[in-house]
């Protein structure tokens, strides 16, 4: 998942689109800031990310399952909510149809 989303950061990231990575750890090392640096360093992420140790972010979204993506429109609504790997281009085409959404 992470070198399709690497790729919708570079794509529309200059259009009114951003990523923002949530790191929820699964195991005590993953709760290290360094180590976090290190992994989104070495996997290239340009994208910010939040490290989500309390499982805050992971609750207020009702998170069972990861990896999750959420689109969240402009007015800041959830739209689209994707569990697990795939549905790739269909998340691409959604980018593009919030994106091409106007507002007064």
């Amino acid at each position: 998942m992470i070198p399709s989303v690497k790729e919708w950061y570079s794509k529309y990231n200059g259009d009114g689109f951003t990523v923002i990575g949530v790191h929820y750890p699964e195991f005590n090392y993953e709760k290290d800031f360094g180590n976090v640096v290190k992994a989104t360093q070495d996997l290239g992420i340009k994208y910010p990310v939040v490290m989500d140790n309390n499982g805050a972010i992971w609750s207020a979204y009702r998170q069972s399952y990861w990896p999750t993506r959420h689109l969240i429109d402009k007015h800041g609504r959830l739209r689209y909510k994707h569990i697990g790997e795939g549905a790739y281009q269909e998340t691409d085409a959604y980018i593009r149809s919030l994106l091409a959404e106007t507002y007064p």
